[in-house]
């Protein structure tokens, strides 16, 4: 079994992708795809990065304002 026949019809088809996009941009395809690298590694740390504050926020949040029962449970 072949296992780069799959990597190749890939790399065909999804590069294309990519110098259509030039092609119509009148740039270079190798700046289209690294572009889309670079974007998605951003894009997908600031998902991460977003998770994480809400989840720091939340846990302030509820050690500020945490219900008590009565005066004595300072």
């Amino acid at each position: 079994m072949n296992v780069y026949k799959p990597l190749y019809f890939f790399q065909k088809h999804g590069y294309y992708v990519c110098q259509r996009i030039a092609d119509r941009l009148g740039i270079r395809a190798k700046v289209v795809r690294l572009s889309f690298m670079y974007l998605t590694f951003v894009t997908v740390g600031f998902g991460f990065a977003l998770y994480l504050f809400l989840a720091f926020w939340m846990r302030i949040k509820d050690r500020i304002y945490t219900k008590r029962s009565s005066v004595f449970d300072l």
